[in-house]
């Protein structure tokens, strides 16, 4: 299947590692040209390296998604050079940590506001800024990165700010879907980037068990029987940014494998 996205001109944040990353070089690799943003100058540097191997435009802009004059500024830079924005893919969040969870009476307030400031608000900066170029243009695509944490308990911080997320996108997409945008949400579960070992490792210490038994129980909790990789997970987004899923908007998808016994619908 064509996905109609060859000369697209889209943004990645978050895009320096992981999901973000493996997002960026799907595009690029269907012929987009692609802005990869994230606050690390060298590491972004890293990654640009790795997607221009494609040979479509890439650009690389470090900036702060939490700093609303840093958005709008990388945001007219890339519509400077490539001329337009079709395409944001909202990645740039704090990975969810393996340290255990705090008790109610130990929650401080910082550790909720810092995951609204940047994954909520970070978010809601950056389709802000794009949404008046995808409009003049009649089209655009905006998928935002959230996690299956808006789906079960155990991690206040980490339902509110997922939720919040798919809350935010249903309300995008009803708000610009008449200019022709569509704004989805992506779920992903627990997702094998460059960072699993060190989250196995650190999971093992805590519960006092070998690697390969934590990396089994993770495994065990999805319906196909392994973790998805952040490579899988880019497949789903980059089809979700293209002409192709026209038919879905303001909607949330799962990428993690399946989540066992439970039934959404």
């Amino acid at each position: 299947m064509d996905l109609q996205l060859t000369g697209k001109r889209a943004i990645v944040t978050g895009a320096s590692r992981g999901i973000g990353l493996a997002v960026a070089d799907q595009l690029a690799a269907e012929g987009a040209h692609v802005a990869l943003v994230a606050r690390g100058a060298e590491a972004l540097a890293d990654a640009a390296v790795r997607v221009r191997r494609h040979g479509t435009p890439v650009l690389a802009c470090p900036a702060d998604t939490t700093d609303d004059a840093a958005v709008r500024a990388m945001v007219a830079q890339v519509a400077g050079t490539f001329g337009g924005i079709d395409v944001l893919v909202n990645a740039a969040a704090r990975p969810a940590s393996s340290a255990p969870v705090p008790a109610l009476a130990d929650l401080a307030d910082d550790a909720l506001r810092i995951e609204v400031e940047t994954k909520v608000l970070g978010y809601l900066r950056c389709a802000r800024a794009v949404a008046p170029h995808m409009a003049a243009a009649g089209w655009g695509r905006i998928v935002n990165v959230s996690g299956l944490n808006a789906r079960v308990s155990g991690s206040l911080v980490g339902s509110v700010r997922n939720v919040a997320v798919a809350a935010m996108t249903k309300n995008l997409a009803d708000e610009l879907g008449p200019a022709g945008i569509t704004v989805t949400v992506v779920h992903p579960g627990t997702t094998v980037t460059e960072r699993t070992p060190s989250m196995l490792a650190d999971r093992a210490a805590r519960d006092g068990v070998p690697v390969a038994e934590v990396a089994r129980r993770l495994a065990a909790a999805t319906s196909i029987g392994r973790l998805v990789t952040a490579e899988e997970v880019a497949d789903v987004v980059t089809f979700l940014a293209s002409p192709r899923s026209a038919a879905i908007s303001g909607d949330a998808i799962a990428v993690g494998g399946g989540t066992r016994g439970a039934i959404h619908y």
